[in-house]
């Protein structure tokens, strides 16, 4: 079974050193990277060409323009030729075992399209903080599930294939394009928690999630779950009306509170616990 490690590149081939050398270093050996650059600087194209140069795994594709992540993380998964795709940012890293870990599930559960582990929050140096707490096992076949407060979170890995078969991912997203995602595939079949750290995540003040663009995430995040909203034909979400357009963030994010209450959470941990024995 091989697998695409999918990486969107624009201007960071100093963190990218790291990335690279947690691929070279798994444990798997069947894989491809599918490197895109979204029109980076000649300089770092030529380090990263000169990195990556000799080694047949590596990929190396470019935009013809700045083009925005939804786009080029779109692009990615079109040339890749791997049977499970699995996206790494540039600046972060994934343990040895990670590409191992998430074949298994794939090769082991038929009904899984998307699988999902732990991630480690590093700094700068790529040296840990703090583990990711809220990534468990979901709940399967939930037409309420929005991933909010987000629970799939890194290394998520999917089936290419099943892929095709949604509407894809939007490439218009400049931000939540992750959740778009996910969401997606979950609608396809069900999805498997693996409950290890697999992802090391990177923080530093380049990151497009972790500075100004923070305030705008959330806007992106609530466009996508309106979308999954509307393309699972809801009207009402726990008694509340779901509007015809899409009202804005707050209203969204309004409909979806209920989420946070002690008997919904209760009840969810009992649907997830009978999940595992009946899965």
């Amino acid at each position: 079974m091989k697998f695409s490690v999918l990486i969107a590149h624009y201007n960071n081939v100093a963190f990218f050193r790291d990335c690279y050398k947690s691929l070279v270093s798994q444990s798997y050996k069947d894989w491809e990277a599918i490197i895109l650059d979204d029109a980076s600087s000649y300089e770092e194209k030529s380090q990263i060409q000169e990195l990556i140069s000799g080694d047949i795994r590596f990929k190396f594709f470019e935009n013809e323009k700045n083009c925005g992540v939804g786009v080029t993380k779109s692009k990615l998964i079109e040339l890749a030729s791997g049977d499970i795709c699995g996206f790494v940012d540039p600046d972060d890293a994934i343990l040895p075992s990670a590409i191992e870990k998430a074949v298994q599930v794939f090769t082991c559960r038929k009904d899984v399209v998307l699988a999902y582990s732990r991630f480690m929050r590093c700094d700068q140096n790529l040296q840990p903080l703090s583990s990711f707490k809220l990534a468990v096992q979901v709940q399967n076949n939930d037409p309420y599930f929005f991933n909010y407060p987000i629970q799939i979170a890194h290394f998520v890995t999917f089936r290419k294939a099943v892929y095709e078969q949604t509407e894809k991912m939007n490439s218009n997203l400049r931000i939540a394009e992750d959740q778009d995602l996910y969401l997606k595939m979950y609608e396809k079949g069900k999805v498997y928690f693996i409950n290890d750290t697999n992802y090391l995540y990177r923080t530093h003040t380049g990151g497009i999630s972790q500075h100004e663009n923070k305030s705008k995430s959330y806007d992106y995040f609530s466009q996508v779950v309106f979308e999954a909203m509307k393309r699972r034909n809801l009207k009402s979400i726990h008694g509340m009306k779901i509007p015809e357009t899409y009202p804005g963030r707050q209203e969204i994010f309004n409909l979806l509170k209920y989420q946070n209450s002690i008997p919904y959470r209760i009840k969810r941990k009992i649907f997830i616990t009978l999940q595992k024995f009946f899965r």
